[in-house]
Parts: structure tokens; C-alpha cells; sequence
């Protein structure tokens, strides 16, 4: 893996993020206060399932 292929991979990041806030910003308000009721342990497991997720979407693409 290169500097480049980061590089890339931060670029892809900000462009879905910023098709989400651009295309539905109403929706991202809305999903922002329904996380802030989640309890703290709840969001920690769901970054930590969305981690190993894009870990292994990465080791299945890159081998």
C-alpha cells in the first residue's frame, strides 16, 4: 500500500460524506439526534463493526 492508495482512500471518504451532506442534509440532522439517545457502548460496537468491515472489504480487494 501506497501513499497514494491513502491518499485515495481519504479522497473517497470526503466525496460519500460529502454526497450525503450535500444530497440529504435533512436526513444526516435526523440520524445525528437519533444517535445522540444511543447510549455510548452502543456507538463505540458500531464503530468498531464498521471498522472491521472496511478492514476486510480492504483484505478481500487487496489480497
Amino acid at each position: 500500500m501506497t501513499a497514494r492508495d491513502i491518499i485515495s482512500g481519504i479522497a473517497m471518504v470526503l466525496v460519500v460524506e460529502g454526497l450525503v451532506y450535500a444530497l440529504a442534509p435533512s436526513l444526516l440532522e435526523r440520524m445525528l439526534a437519533l444517535m445522540s439517545a444511543l447510549p455510548e457502548n452502543v456507538i463505540r460496537r458500531l464503530g468498531l463493526a464498521t471498522l472491521a468491515t472496511g478492514v476486510a472489504i480492504l483484505w478481500i480487494v487487496h489480497g
